[in-house]
């Protein structure tokens, strides 16, 4: 019934298998992948027939996290998986990314790719899997794909790197692990990077980038065997003719365009390449297709800027290759939010708005491997205004999640110790103009605005996009911090974060068949020099921690002991909700005994570190207490003191003088001052009053 073909080698210290022919065999290819006891599997379906009115590749890859997978039912009021995750969302961009550029140009034939976690052992990590089921499932599908790829995760601890480390120890980073990066390529080149790190130099990160794309050649191999094996037609796939086309849009829009691109305003050009497009669709509608004539339009435009580069070394703008854009950084805009900054790197704009909050505030995510809670969040918006156009608001798509994502992985490792600060940190990235990299100005406005915020960042973190014209020839042009133009008709996209001490997150993408350590070394050393003249120009604005908003709320932590966690807390939390409300602060306590206050207003603060002391405190004999009458008897009265604790004051220890009863002197509800004289054997309190003068 089942034709199953499997493959497996020893891989990381692990056995990886890939197998086939027996689930889901209506798709055009599916492959189980499985490392130790993580399985993932792949299904690829393309459309036999070409759509030419699409102007762009139909790919779509969806990754799926089952919550079967690891035992877990979903939380929440819904217990059936709903929307993607933002994890499910950013491993299926990492699908996408080197998958995207090893199609043939002009294919544009529908792909779906599906992958579903159906097994999680929660140690091994199920994004590269479903990288490799991806590339295994395309390659037995019998789709014109020019992989296929292999993928692989590197650490790097005490100065040596691993290969595929294990979620605990991923887990461990800035305790030891100091890397987390992720690679895929060919069997000859890299085709994508994504990584976080704790300030490596440019030398170990490309170090680890090879160590990665050395490892996963087994895997290219074992991927080629069973695609052997599996011995499927390939779909034939032949580029519609556009020879004569090309010829026309050249001789009719060549000058055209070619003047627009001396125009180095971005408004002005854009304005002037779409008179040429309407100059040229004009003269050619008749013959052709809308979508033909783009497609071509497009192509000339591309070999223009290339030629421009690669020939002339003049860029869109005519900086220099290795120049950056004229930068203007601000802090301080407004007083209600609790840090502001504006980063504006030519016509490129972040504002950028930090917020403190409280271990409340921490978000709670229910993930596969088992729940856990961030306290650094950082959002990140594009409205379509930042480009100048029309266009509805909604959700954050992939995009608005990926950049969002890149950025809090740049700005991870510099951030201070919960122990040391510990609030719950929102970023929220404004992109209110863009031309190029607003991502990395979204780095560098959050480092900003946090500073501002007196939140103790180790370190200002800086970011630049780089970018690659690749000749025919072998001749490569690296380019630094690169505009909207340069990453659309570019080869690569290149964008290194860091600190002055070193890189802290490192993507790249490709849209060719890959690049040479040569070349990652050259984008290295100039990303490095643009990053330290950014970090100078950001020091320019604020060099050091700001001061607190006196609107951000001030967190005071003591510790008491684990046993009177119950005695603050109280039946039911009655306790802790009276100190709420007598004090007006908010109050937080873990189960090691970890208090912590919050508010804006230092006398809240001070109220309520004092109950919660009167309540922890051991009372101590010979000590001078402020307490409550609370009872009044014949042989003498009980006061309260030292939080919920009751002592008897006898009628003889009230005044110095003889008194017939202690109303004589007392009334319920008076505070006086006791002395504690004793504590009997039954823990019970005698005080004082005539001692306490």
């Amino acid at each position: 019934m089942f034709n199953i073909i499997t493959k497996t080698i020893e891989w990381g210290g692990q056995t990886l298998t890939l197998e086939t022919g027996k689930i889901a065999r209506q798709a055009d290819g599916c492959v189980v992948a499985t490392l130790g006891e993580t399985c993932v599997m792949a299904a690829v379906t393309f459309d036999q027939k070409q759509n030419s009115e699409l102007d762009f590749f139909p790919l779509t890859v969806n990754y799926q996290e089952k919550y079967y997978s690891s035992g877990k039912i979903p939380g929440g009021f819904f217990k059936r998986e709903a929307k993607p995750s933002e994890a499910s969302t950013l491993i299926s961009r990492l699908i996408d990314r080197p998958i995207r550029p090893l199609f043939p140009e002009g294919f544009k034939n529908p792909v779906d790719i599906v992958c579903s976690v159906l097994s999680h052992d929660l140690e091994n990590d199920p994004d590269i899997l479903a990288m490799v089921a991806s590339s295994a499932a395309l390659a037995i599908s019998g789709a014109p794909f020019l992989g296929p790829i292999g993928a692989s995760r590197v650490g790097f601890a005490n100065g040596d790197y691993s290969l595929n480390p294990s979620i605990s120890e991923i887990e461990q980073m800035g305790n030891g692990q100091r890397l987390d990066l992720v690679v895929a390529g060919t069997s000859a080149a890299v085709m994508m990077v994504e990584s976080i790190a704790c300030e490596l130099t440019e030398e170990e990160m490309l170090g680890a980038v090879v160590f990665g794309h050395e490892n996963m050649q087994p895997v290219i191999d074992l991927i080629n065997e069973l695609k052997n094996e599996v011995d499927k037609p390939q779909y034939s796939f032949v580029a519609p003719e556009t020879d004569e086309l090309n010829e026309k849009v050249t001789s009719i829009g060549q000058g055209l365009i070619a003047d627009a691109y001396e125009i180095s305003q971005k408004t002005e050009r854009q304005e002037a390449i779409s008179d040429a497009k309407d100059k040229i669709k004009s003269e050619l509608e008749e013959e052709y297709s809308e979508q033909e004539i783009s497609g071509q339009i497009k192509k000339l435009e591309s070999g223009i800027l290339r030629n421009n580069i690669l020939e002339k070394g003049r860029r869109i703008d005519n900086r220099s290759l290795t120049e950056v854009r004229p930068i203007e950084c601000e802090v301080g805009l407004f007083s209600r939010p609790h840090g502001s900054a504006l980063f504006t790197r030519g016509e490129t704009q972040a504002l950028v708005m930090t917020t403190l909050g409280t271990g409340d505030d921490e978000q709670i995510v229910d993930a596969l491997h088992g729940n856990f809670r961030e306290n650094f969040l950082l959002h990140y918006n594009f409205p379509p205004y930042s480009v100048g156009e029309t266009g509805r608001l909604g959700p954050p798509g992939r995009r608005e999640i990926g950049h969002g994502k890149l950025a809090w992985r740049a700005l991870k490792p510099v951030l201070p110790e919960p122990d040391q600060f510990p609030y719950t940190i929102r970023v929220v990235s404004e992109i209110t103009e863009s031309n190029g990299s607003s991502s990395m100005a979204t780095v560098c406005g959050a480092s900003l605005s946090m500073m501002e915020a007196a939140v103790p960042l180790k370190g200002h973190v800086a970011g630049v996009a780089m970018g690659l014209i690749l000749g025919e020839d072998g001749k490569f042009a690296v380019l630094t911090d690169i505009l909207g133009g340069e990453d659309h008709f570019g080869d690569m996209d290149f964008k290194v974060a860091g600190t002055k001490n070193g890189v802290t997150s490192l993507q790249m993408d490709i849209k060719v068949a890959g690049i040479t350590p040569e070349i990652m070394s050259q984008a290295l050393d100039q990303a490095r020099d643009a990053r330290m003249h950014i970090l100078g120009e950001m020091s320019k604005a604020i060099a050091g921690v700001g001061e607190f908003s006196e609107f951000a709320p001030r967190i005071i932590s003591r510790k008491i002991p684990v046993d009177k966690i119950r005695e603050v807390i109280g039946s039911g939390g009655k306790v802790i909700r009276e100190i709420t409300e007598v004090s007006g602060a908010k109050i937080e306590i873990n189960d090691d005994g970890i208090v912590r206050i919050a508010s804006p207003d230092g006398n809240a603060l001070e109220k309520a570190s004092s109950m919660i002391e009167e309540i922890v405190a051991v009372p101590e004999v010979g000590k001078i207490y402020t307490g409550k009458v609370v009872k009044i008897m014949d042989f003498g009265a009980f006061v309260n003191f030292m939080g919920k604790r009751d002592g008897l004051v006898h009628i003889s220890q009230i005044t110095n003088r003889r008194l017939g009863h202690p109303s004589e002197v007392l009334n319920e509800g008076q505070e006086v001052k006791v002395k504690l004289t004793k504590i009997d054997d039954r823990g019970k309190f005698q005080l004082s009053m005539n001692k306490a003068n």
